[in-house]
């Protein structure tokens, strides 16, 4: 498996309150299966060797010598085996009793690490038997049987780090330390922690789960981290309370894997360091003041799971739930039309400019002026909705255009620019019959020149319909489609279009809107720039520039982590395995990094436009990139890659 992926897992044995041994056997058990699914960690719950339900039992000396024992044996049964293992057990320190995690990995203790907050409210009393525990690491030296010495640290402030896996860095807290206003994991990630270990015995009551679900996720949102929770299930006492051994793991805020309650287990799945060290160093939240204060053990595993236990979604900018999917194409509706309406109050524009092709670009850019204007309270009339037939246009395409302006009650204006391209190509001396660049590109600059001339005559705005696809590649003519006084699909990837405006026609009411957007859907993109064949379109984008869902998967990891092209590479095989091989995946791949190098003086000169999601390309925000930047270093990594095919 390429890519700095680590497989963890959350565990919850079936536990027999105060029976040690069992438990140890329990323990083993899940350690072995977690092991053998390629876990490189796996984290048990709370007090998962005694029981957390042994009440005044945690003040038998009986009970924590055996639990300190077992901790002993655990360790030598895992010098045989290259997973790093967090117990949680009952453990004596100068008098008193602590609540400690204890990081176990190929017969080392590496650290015991106590629980900080000790709760002592409604049902927990565990101020009644535990201190909270130190945050400095002190060393402390274990004496086992046989005159064995195992030397490790206690204390909360300690990493755990993996010396061959770039990242993998591990704290704990226990339990309640993430339910109080300021847990010490805040501390852990700004020391440079990238998975927090969560050993709990967080009983259920109603409503609890999805609190809890939401805690650790958002948690690991706020961190930036992957975030292990295992919880203490069944075996636990049902004197008073019941145990759900809820397991939850998330990554910067997304659930990856949750266990379902009552059950025993474990659960694995994947963690993407490279997701999080990326996301760190954008919103730089790492602290070297921080991590001055913690002890750093290291350890040297170095292995990897062979396959990946993680789905990579094809398309990285549009929700694969249709209910999530349906939201997201609300609020970014809503999004778009709030910018819209902004801008208009603010110049005192009651009139707005589309240029209207009957593609899906500049359909949605109608219906958001539609939205703007409802919520104005303006007429739809005031909407100019102009049609410029050229020499590429196709009845399909203007019909739409025509009857999708009609429905929705804006104002159709059509001006034929074929006299005056032509008049043009004669001025410069372009041959009408030379289909090159500039035959194309000289359609595109007439077309925002009539809107833009069209707006000064009834003082509006001419809205932008270029998405941010077509921007990321510079499919679009500088000066021309490129150009407008708002751009409300700016941010808007071509695969995220698609599912808007089928948004729309499934929500709109009108079974007549409906059919004409459908229709749009069903055409081939195209810029409709060269003539048709057999009145069909002739000028197919996707067959020129490669599948718009390809470079939107390019671009969201270009864009929102940073990735270097081997690591995307691999990802898209992995997402599109079965639907494009390895060789096509590549051809585009360097298109993709060649065009967007190439093509950002476009994008350094964009007019303004609301971002929508968590990537975008305006210059003023989220893509400061130089113009004249090489791609060399990104196509060579490329190169290499179809070198090893």
């Amino acid at each position: 498996m390429k890519g700095n992926y680590i497989r963890v897992a959350a565990a919850t044995p079936e536990i027999v309150v105060g029976d040690v041994k069992h438990n140890l056997e329990q323990v083993i058990s899940g350690l072995e299966e977690a092991e053998g699914q390629g876990a490189q960690l796996v984290v048990f719950p709370e007090l998962c060797l005694t029981g957390y339900t042994c009440q005044d039992l945690f003040l038998q000396s009986t009970l924590v010598d055996e639990a300190r024992a077992a901790l002993l044996s655990l360790a030598e049964i895992t010098e045989s085996k290259e997973i790093l293992a967090l117990v949680g057990l009952p453990w004596e320190y100068c008098g008193q009793l602590y609540n400690v995690a204890a990081a176990v990995w190929k017969g080392r203790i590496l650290a015991l690490i106590p629980k900080s907050h000790i709760p002592n409210y409604s049902e927990f009393y565990e101020k009644r038997y535990f201190s909270p525990g130190p945050e400095a690491a002190v060393p402390v030296t274990l004496e086992g049987e046989g005159g064995r010495v195992w030397d490790t640290w206690f204390g909360s402030k300690v990493l755990l780090e993996d010396e061959n896996i770039p990242g993998f860095s591990v704290a704990a807290e226990v339990c309640e330390d993430l339910w109080v206003p300021c847990p010490p994991s805040i501390s852990h990630a700004m020391a440079g922690a990238t998975v927090i270990c969560n050993l709990s015995a967080s009983n259920e009551t109603i409503g609890k789960a999805e609190y809890r679900r939401d805690l650790v996720c958002g948690q690991s949102a706020r961190l930036v981290c992957g975030y292990l929770y295992a919880g203490a299930g069944e075996g636990e006492s049902t004197q008073d309370l019941v145990f759900g051994g809820h397991n939850l793991i998330a990554e910067n805020g997304t659930l990856l894997c949750s266990s379902k309650r009552f059950e025993t287990g474990v659960f694995c799945c994947d963690l993407d360091l490279d997701r999080i060290r990326s996301e760190r160093r954008r919103l730089i939240i790492t602290s070297q003041e921080k991590r001055n204060l913690y002890r750093i053990i290291t350890f040297a595993s170095g292995k990897r799971p062979a396959s990946l236990m993680r789905k990579i979604e094809k398309n990285p900018f549009v929700p694969d739930d249709k209910t999530d999917r349906s939201k997201r194409c609300e609020e970014i509706l809503s999004i778009q039309a709030a910018g819209l309406r902004k801008r208009l109050k603010h110049t005192g524009s009651s009139h707005a400019v589309v240029g209207i092709s009957g593609g899906l670009d500049s359909t949605l850019a109608l219906l958001v002026a539609v939205r703007a204007f409802d919520g104005l309270g303006l007429p739809r009339d005031g909407i100019l909705s102009v049609t410029m037939p050229c020499f590429g246009t196709t009845d399909r395409t203007y019909q739409n255009a025509c009857e999708l302006t009609r429905r929705l009650g804006a104002t159709l204006k059509e001006v034929d620019i074929k006299a005056s391209v032509t008049q043009h190509f004669a001025d410069i001396g372009q041959d009408l019959s030379t289909h090159d660049v500039t035959y194309e590109n000289a359609q595109a600059r007439e077309r925002t020149q009539v809107l833009m001339d069209l707006a000064n005559q009834c003082g509006g705005l001419v809205i932008g319909t270029g998405d941010m696809s077509e921007l990321a590649l510079g499919w679009a003519t500088y000066n021309g489609d490129h150009m407008s006084m708002y751009g409300v699909n700016a941010s808007v990837p071509k695969t995220l279009v698609r599912h808007l405006v089928r948004y729309y026609a499934d929500t709109c009411g009108d079974k007549r809107l409906s059919d004409i957007l459908l229709d749009i859907l069903d055409t081939p993109v195209s810029p409709e720039l060269l003539p048709p064949e057999d009145g069909k379109i002739s000028q197919k984008t996707e067959e020129l520039v490669g599948p718009y869902e390809l470079h939107d998967f390019f671009l969201y990891y270009v864009l929102r982590f940073g990735y270097h092209p081997e690591k995307i590479y691999h990802m898209a095989c992995h997402a599109f395995d079965g639907t494009y091989d390895s060789g096509t995946i590549i051809k585009w791949m360097k298109t993709f990094y060649r065009r967007f190098f190439s093509q950002q003086f476009k994008r350094s000169c964009l007019p303004d436009g609301p971002k929508v999601g968590s990537a975008a390309l305006s210059p003023r925000g989220d893509l400061r990139m130089p113009s004249d930047a090489s791609a060399r270093l990104w196509l060579e990594e490329i190169e290499k890659i179809e070198e090893d095919l």
